[in-house]
């Protein structure tokens, strides 16, 4: 499957380089760019990308204001956050307006590629950094009193612990010597038998169930 993908950033010159990125890999497909959060609505409207690679901090419409009118007026859109700053209030401004991951610009070619492929199946996509800003906010917060035992076997424990560093597949799988394959079936698995819609809240109701 090509990735249809609109590029949102406010710096010409860093989505021409983006673009040029992009246009070279395999299964990817730029169809358009914006230079403001209210031109990247108009043109997903107009070109019904995959994933908008979105930064956060535009003119006319920032980013997070843009991500939540994706959100409520094309759903099937998945919004990916890239940008320069990781703060704690840019990350979790972006995720509650409904981004499902979030980059930081100085992200690989290959990870980048890797998130809009997750990005594109609904998967949540989270640097590193950010995924321990997530676990941590999470951890400051009262826990439900977990159950006496939790539904994961030893090896989903694994996976759920590399999840909430932020690991994709490819990575887990070299971290715990598996084929990607399985892995992915095994992160399949964490998802269900927490009851969650993604990789974040994964992480997070692992946290409340005590194997973080």
């Amino acid at each position: 499957m090509t990735i249809r993908v609109l590029l949102a950033d406010d710096q010409a010159l860093f989505r021409e380089a983006l673009r040029t990125l992009l246009e070279v890999q395999e299964g990817v497909e730029v169809v358009g760019e914006a230079g403001n959060g209210d031109e990247a609505v108009r043109r997903s409207d107009e070109l019904h990308p995959d994933v908008v690679l979105m930064d956060l901090r535009m003119p006319v419409l920032d980013g997070i204001a843009a991500t939540a009118r994706l959100r409520a007026e094309q759903p099937l859109v998945r919004v990916l956050a890239l940008t320069t700053f990781d703060d704690d209030e840019d990350v979790f401004a972006a995720l509650r307006a409904g981004a499902v991951g979030y980059l930081l610009k100085d992200v690989t070619s290959a990870r980048l590629v890797e998130a809009l492929d997750a990005a594109a199946r609904g998967e949540s996509v989270l640097q590193p950094s950010v995924a321990a800003k997530v676990v941590a906010r999470v951890a400051s917060m009262p826990a439900e009193a977990p159950p006496p035992e939790h539904p994961l076997s030893d090896r989903e424990v694994e996976v759920v612990r590399l999840l909430a560093e932020g690991r994709s597949n490819r990575e887990i799988a070299g971290a715990l010597f598996l084929a990607e394959g399985t892995v992915k079936n095994l992160v399949t698995s964490v998802i269900s038998k927490l009851q969650v819609r993604d990789r974040t809240q994964a992480a997070i109701r692992a946290r409340d169930l005590g194997i973080l």
